[in-house]
């Protein structure tokens, strides 16, 4: 008799949210939201503006604490960190801001070497040899001598990912990497995102509002709305997802749980009470 195959092992888990709470003041973005990120995998999170998607990113950079539960590193409490724990942690992650946030004075080459002179003891014959295959990865070797006015906005968003990747991280958290992009620009920085992970072997967080981008590459999509995870499942689940809120962001739809109205009193009361003056 043949026995059943046995699933697959669940990859282990890199960054896991417990029962986190949190916000700004006494404004709550995030309520009881639990969340594991497994290693090696490219997760995206997606969602209405505000809904807590870039706060997700500062609670693993430790930016922002929470008010209540634990955000994990590879098993370790974040919170529980000292500064020199918490500056080693920082290391192992690499972070690509909206829009690149490049050094405007300093060369391509010299933005891409900044985390390794001041985050290792290298030399710089090493350092450059580092550096010009870091932009050699993203296709940009040959702009190393150029200002970041000097490239485009597609370019520039590769050079940043060249910088997020100087260390090694095992993690890199992308906020919006395809805003901003032309269609051509947009698929060349998906495109590195995906085989940037494989290659390397890191974790990759995207925080996007792109479906057509982010679909393509991401192994797990999470949407956050409300403070809460409103739905998660793979590229092919959420596209066939029922939750009304999914489907209105996946088809772009102008009404639905995300109202096109702010709420306001009726039509008739706010034009009847202009009348009446």
């Amino acid at each position: 008799m043949s026995t059943p195959p046995t699933a697959a092992p669940a990859a282990p888990v890199l960054i896991e949210l417990r029962d986190v709470t949190c916000g700004y003041g006494d404004r709550i973005i995030l309520e009881n939201v639990n969340l594991s990120v497994p290693r090696g995998k490219v997760l995206a999170l997606m969602g209405t503006s505000g809904g807590g998607k870039t706060t997700v990113l500062r609670l693993i950079g430790r930016q922002l604490q929470p008010i209540k539960g634990q955000v994990l590193f590879d098993g370790v409490d974040i919170a529980t960190l000292d500064a020199q724990g918490l500056h080693a942690m920082r290391r192992r992650m690499g972070m690509l801001f909206q829009f690149g946030a490049l050094f405007t004075d300093l060369s391509v080459f010299d933005n891409v070497a900044f985390p390794l002179r001041e985050h290792t003891n290298l030399g710089e014959s090493m350092i450059r040899d580092l550096v010009l295959m870091k932009l050699n990865a993203v296709g940009l070797r040959g702009a190393r001598d150029l200002l970041p006015s000097q490239v485009s906005g597609g370019m520039a968003r590769r050079v940043a990912l060249a910088r997020a990747i100087a260390l090694d991280p095992d993690l890199i958290m992308y906020d919006e990497p395809f805003a901003g992009l032309d269609p051509i620009s947009m698929s060349v920085a998906a495109t590195l995102i995906k085989d940037l992970n494989h290659a390397l072997g890191v974790t990759s967080i995207v925080v996007s509002h792109d479906v057509a981008e982010t679909f393509l590459i991401a192994d797990h999509i999470v949407f956050v709305a409300n403070g809460k995870i409103a739905a998660q499942g793979s590229p092919a689940e959420m596209r066939a997802s029922d939750d009304p809120l999914v489907q209105q962001f996946v088809n772009a739809q102008t009404d639905g749980p995300v109202r096109f109205h702010y709420p306001a009193v009726s039509v008739e009361e706010d034009f009847g009470a202009g009348a009446a003056r």
